[in-house]
């Protein structure tokens, strides 16, 4: 069975808006969608003693928070085959497991708790960092309609976050925007040169087209602009996610979010962005 698309929800507004963009997403990729809820009766996976009666209460609340989900994602795209599991774990754990074996991840931007609430924070970015798969986090208001997906590139190995960007773009019929901010330009050129702005952003525009020319030969329908930007990475592609329906970036091989400039990048990106953001785990990246 192919990798199905995984939905955090919690019965939050942002929530049941994840689960529509879910259903979306796995229409859009012919694959099942898994909603997912986690029952948690204690703070931090730090164990309490809970009475049975409200453990019961905590699975009754869980499952109808999956109900209404489930009916969401049905009216929604009735096309798409939809199944439901009630996660009794600490959330970032859950999210982490499922990744395994999961298309990708999808959540809420804010919530009442669960999955999408602890997107927020250190936790969430936790969470990213631990996944397998590519985590989506469901910002900005009203549904897709720009035509236009923005990827961050940077100088280091960026091949599986373009490959997921080249595949959404050619999924979703989008343009794609590849975004290069180069905020210290002289840097390009190598210690003690004198290299003016013009020849930094000329190198950086060939870079940036030497990472993504094998792609665009497998995706030579896909429509590719490049942003070379003189700006912070983070400031170029909060831009960018203004005139985009999603926003793409990813992490480090074996580091995950812990460098300074990507978690950064990152933060900002999942508490400000316009538009959904996905971030994509780098080849190598083994999650603990």
């Amino acid at each position: 069975m192919a990798e199905p698309i995984i939905v955090g929800a919690d019965g939050s507004v942002p929530s049941a808006r994840a689960v529509a963009w879910a259903a979306d997403e796995a229409a859009r990729y012919r694959r099942d969608l898994r909603i997912v809820h986690a029952v948690e009766n204690w703070a931090f996976d730090v164990p309490l003693t809970a009475a049975p009666g409200e453990v019961a209460s905590l699975s009754r609340a869980g499952g109808e928070i999956l109900a209404s989900a489930e009916r969401v994602a049905r009216d929604r795209r009735p096309e798409v085959r939809v199944d439901v599991e009630l996660a009794a774990t600490g959330t970032v754990r859950a999210l982490a497991e499922r990744s395994k074996s999961a298309f990708e991840l999808v959540v809420g931007h804010r919530g009442l708790g669960g999955f999408a609430g602890l997107v927020l924070g250190s936790v969430g970015l936790g969470a990213v960092r631990h996944s397998a798969c590519p985590v989506v986090v469901v910002r900005g208001e009203g549904d897709a309609g720009h035509g236009e997906i923005a990827v961050g590139i940077g100088l280091g190995d960026d091949s599986a976050t373009l490959e997921y960007a080249f595949r959404a773009a050619a999924a979703w019929n989008a343009r794609l925007r590849a975004v290069h901010a180069w905020p210290f330009p002289e840097a390009l050129d190598g210690p003690g040169a004198a290299a003016g702005p013009e020849r930094a952003e000329e190198r950086a525009r060939w870079r940036v087209l030497e990472a993504h020319a094998p792609l665009r030969k497998r995706y030579p329908d896909v429509d590719v602009e490049e942003s070379i930007v003189p700006d912070n990475p983070a400031a170029a592609l909060m831009a960018a996610s203004r005139a985009a329906d999603l926003v793409v970036v990813g992490t480090h091989a074996h580091e995950g979010l812990t460098v300074p400039r990507n978690r950064a990048v990152t933060h900002a990106l999942i508490h400000h962005a316009h538009c959904p953001v996905a971030v994509v785990p780098a080849r190598g990246h083994h999650p603990s």
